[in-house]
C-alpha cells in the first residue's frame, strides 16, 4: 500500500524519508529520522513501533543490515517491509514473506527505495536512480524521487497521503510536510508544499535559535 524512500547526504549530514500511499496519514506511521543517526522506514500493515526500534539500534551502533535482522524475530514481521539508514554503512531492506501485493525494493549508496502493491516492481528502481542523479538539497532530491515513482505508476490503486521527512544538525526536523488525505496526486500537492515551504527553512531555523535576529513573518499584525 506503500512506496517510499530513505537516504542521507553526506555533505550536509542530513538524513530523511518519504513516502506515499492509499492509506491515509501515511507519514505519521511509517517514516523516522533522528538528528546524527539516520532513517528509518515501517510500511505494509504497518507496525510504528519499528522505525524508532530501528533507530534506537542505530544509535547503539548496530549497522542498517544488523538492525533489520534483530528486528526479524518480532511477532508478525513477516507482514513488514522495512528500510534503514545509517552515516557510514550501505543502507538495508527487508520485505516479510507475507507482505502484500508486487513487492519490489533498490539499494545505493546513499539511499534505498521499497514498496508493496505495485503498479510495476520497476518503481523503486526509477526512484533510485531518480534520486541519484537529482540536484539540489536532499528534500528536494527525496521529492523527485517521489515524483518520478508516482510517475512510473507508484501504487497499484489511487495514492491518497504523502509526506516529506528531513533533519539536519537540530535535534527536530526541519522538514516535516504531510498531507493526511488529498482526493488526488498527493505527491504532486506535497511537492508544492514543498517549494512553498523551501525558501523559508533557514528562517524558521533562525526563529527557533534566536528570535531577536530572527527575519520578519511578512504577515497582517506581525510588527
Amino acid at each position: 500500500m506503500t512506496f517510499s524512500i530513505i537516504a542521507r547526504c553526506p555533505a550536509s549530514g542530513q538524513f530523511g524519508a518519504a513516502v506515499a500511499s492509499s492509506s491515509p496519514a501515511v507519514a505519521s506511521r511509517c517514516i523516522r529520522a533522528r538528528q546524527g543517526i539516520g532513517a528509518a522506514v515501517s510500511q505494509n500493515i504497518t507496525d510504528p513501533r519499528l522505525g524508532p526500534l530501528i533507530l534506537e539500534r542505530l544509535s547503539a551502533g548496530r549497522t542498517p543490515v544488523q538492525a533489520l535482522e534483530e528486528l526479524q524475530q518480532r511477532p508478525f514481521i513477516a507482514y513488514r517491509q522495512l528500510m534503514a539508514i545509517d552515516a557510514s554503512h550501505p543502507p538495508a531492506v527487508f520485505t516479510g514473506a507475507r507482505a502484500l501485493g508486487t513487492l519490489s525494493s533498490a539499494t545505493g549508496e546513499h539511499a534505498a527505495c521499497a514498496g508493496n502493491m505495485l503498479a510495476s516492481r520497476e518503481v523503486p528502481a526509477i526512484m533510485l536512480a531518480t534520486f541519484e542523479h537529482a540536484q539540489g538539497c536532499l528534500a528536494e532530491r527525496l521529492m523527485q524521487a517521489m515524483l518520478a515513482g508516482q510517475a512510473a505508476g507508484g501504487e497499484e490503486g489511487p495514492v491518497h497521503s504523502a509526506g516529506l521527512l528531513v533533519y539536519a544538525e537540530l535535534d527536530w526536523p526541519v522538514v516535516d510536510l504531510r498531507l493526511d488525505w488529498v482526493d488526488d496526486s498527493p505527491v504532486q500537492a506535497l511537492y508544492t508544499a514543498w517549494k512553498i515551504y523551501e525558501p523559508q527553512v533557514q528562517d524558521y531555523i533562525a526563529r527557533a535559535r534566536d528570535p531577536r535576529a530572527a527575519p520578519s513573518f511578512g504577515v497582517p499584525g506581525d510588527l
